[in-house]
């Protein structure tokens, strides 16, 4: 597996810096914030690159597959527009879950990764699309081309996960998973979340 060679003086912002993928909306590149391992929500800074602490976890629930976002992708109008109960993109890259059968314990990693399908999320009246994946070339999962074609335990675990990990004890949680869709419309929220990007940013 290798990426796009390309010189750079220093270190690339990983949100606008990378490449979104090699073909994309089909496979794209994931810079992973958080492994299954962690119990502490990591992000990165949008102003530095850096890998930041946002949160520790405070349940104990962890995260059930690797997850990040996709580089040069933003969450802004358009990708609003593709869930109909929400008034805007919550202004993040999009997020993405990458399903690995070895277990990957390290942040701050690249991977192309195959776009299987989506979760619908709103949180607080933005949409907060999770891209699921997996990682491209697994010895387990390579032939999934469909979300249908992984085991419900763990779509489930994926949908409880997001459903909780912002959860405060004693108070309903703020994000709600909607429903969970197939590659058709992953790959149609991605193009949305590129076109809002180059909107926004640039090409």
């Amino acid at each position: 597996m290798s990426f796009p060679q390309t010189f750079f003086r220093w270190r690339p912002h990983p949100w606008h810096g990378l490449e979104v993928g090699q073909d994309p909306p089909r496979v794209v590149t994931a810079y992973i914030e958080i492994t299954p391992y962690d119990l502490v929500k990591y992000e990165v800074d949008k102003q530095t690159g850096y890998l930041m602490v946002d949160r520790p976890q405070r349940t104990s629930s962890q995260p059930p597959a690797l997850y990040g976002f996709i580089p040069r992708t933003f969450c802004g109008p358009r990708v609003g527009a593709l869930t109909p109960d929400a008034k805007r993109g919550d202004g993040d890259p999009l997020d993405i879950c990458v399903i690995s059968e070895r277990p990957i314990d390290r942040s701050e990693v690249l991977l192309r990764a195959r776009v299987v399908g989506g979760l619908r999320c709103i949180d607080r009246d933005e949409a907060d699309d999770k891209i699921v994946a997996v990682l491209e070339n697994d010895n387990v999962w390579n032939n999934v081309e469909d979300i249908s074609g992984l085991p419900d335990a763990i779509i489930e675990r994926l949908r409880h996960y997001f459903a909780t990990y912002k959860m405060i004890p004693g108070q309903p949680s703020e994000l709600v998973v909607k429903e969970t869709y197939g590659h058709e419309t992953a790959f149609e929220v991605i193009r949305a979340s590129m076109e809002d990007y180059e909107m926004e940013y640039g090409g």
